[in-house]
């Protein structure tokens, strides 16, 4: 599930080296076999597992030999340069539609083909993040959505009752300060200090606005008056001193037993085992009491190069990688987006994976910012901007001025 997006010259630098050092590679050998390039964005141990379920395809289809090219941190600056040479890998792994899809081969007649009941399987909100506009570019292979960690020893500690599916920021709040502890350095809330604008985006949802309108425009919205009332609760909350707002995303700190509770997505969870953490997760508070929070979604496809010379067999691959199978052959390190697999597994009551469903469940219907706007690498920057001013606390900008000043008043 990447999240890094590739600016302009870094895009013209890539293009230019792949020129200059690259060829492109033959589609089908002199026996009759289509080789398919994959690339993947994993590293060390999840790349061992996908080898081993590579090597499982290539000795099912004898027609067919799949090479796993390994781009890790490199993914976007080799896929960019790929797209640019036309030498791109048949199936790639895919987040960044915005910003890759003109290169992409669109999918809806493949998945048409496979009938209705393949794409009903899929969780209807994952579509919404693999695709531009009405065209669909990518299969759902994994997702995050966000939720609430909770510390279980340092609410024990504080007589505080653990937080609940009803519970609104005003409930965080007022756990906070009951949490807080100065003399054990315990912080009731964590935050990061400067906000991905990409996941930030589902707070300004969750209170019924969001950062643009459907042509990306800012005014209006990030310093509309919900918008603001969001930055200010967090904003108060760090100027109280109940939570505090961390350089990283506050797992080290939750890790350490320095906060009570934070937001985030699923990474940390095997982490949290491997420690013997004893946490507990729930639904994001609301911001409107009866109004369930809105989570953004870390989502991962499979996608298809436009110019793949072997599309058909690109497509038997991409339907091996995203089957039951293999949802359930990741399951210990990606949540599923089959709801065949999700049920025959219980993950639905699971105390911990089932809470990242529900967040899915009643986040659907909600389309990024990036998504709809070209300009959204200068947006974000400028967003980032504006919220170390309003989260700095040698700063403490105004959320109204501040959040004006980026939407252009």
């Amino acid at each position: 599930m990447k999240r890094k997006v590739l600016t302009a010259a870094a895009l013209v630098t890539a293009i230019a080296a792949s020129l200059m050092g690259c060829s492109s590679s033959d589609k089908q050998n002199t026996d009759g076999v289509k080789s398919i390039r994959f690339a993947s964005w994993d590293n060390s141990k999840d790349l061992d597992e996908q080898q081993k379920l590579v090597d499982k395809f290539n000795e099912a289809h004898k027609d067919i030999k799949v090479t796993l090219e390994a781009y890790g941190s490199d993914f976007d600056t080799k896929i960019a340069a790929g797209m640019g040479s036309k030498d791109t890998p048949d199936v790639m792994y895919m987040w960044n539609y915005p910003a890759y899809y003109e290169g992409l081969e669109p999918l809806d007649s493949y998945i048409e083909k496979e009938g209705q009941a393949y794409k009903d399987n899929f969780y209807e909100t994952l579509w919404s993040y693999n695709e531009m506009g009405d065209t669909v570019y990518g299969i759902p292979v994994g997702f995050t959505t966000h939720v609430l960690y909770y510390n279980k020893d340092i609410f024990d500690a504080a007589g505080v009752d653990y937080p609940t599916e009803s519970w609104t920021f005003k409930d965080l709040e007022d756990a906070s300060r009951k949490l807080t502890d100065p003399g054990k350095n315990i912080t009731g809330f964590g935050f990061k200090r400067v906000p991905d604008p990409y996941d930030f985006e589902m707070f300004l949802w969750s209170n019924g606005t969001a950062l643009s309108d459907d042509e990306g425009n800012l005014k209006d919205y990030v310093n509309s008056d919900p918008a603001v009332l969001v930055f200010s609760t967090f904003q108060n909350m760090e100027k109280e001193g109940v939570a505090v707002a961390t350089d990283k995303d506050g797992t080290d700190e939750m890790m350490a037993g320095k906060i009570a509770m934070y937001i985030n997505g699923s990474w940390p969870i095997s982490s949290f085992n491997d420690a013997g953490l004893n946490y507990g997760v729930v639904e994001i508070p609301m911001f409107k009491e009866g109004s369930p929070s809105v989570s953004i979604l870390s989502s991962s496809g499979l996608a298809m190069a436009k110019d793949s010379k072997n599309k058909e067999a690109a497509w038997e691959f991409i339907k091996y990688w995203t089957s039951e199978d293999l949802n359930r052959a990741r399951i210990q390190y990606e949540l599923p987006v089959l709801k065949s697999v999700v049920q025959s597994e219980s993950l639905e009551n699971d105390v911990v994976k089932g809470v990242f469903y529900s967040m899915l469940q009643q986040s659907e219907g909600y389309t990024p910012t990036s998504f709809k706007t070209k300009n959204w690498s200068e947006i974000s920057d400028s967003l980032s901007t504006a919220f170390e001013n309003v989260f700095n606390s040698t700063v403490y900008g105004d959320p109204k001025t501040v959040l004006d000043e980026v939407a252009g008043q």
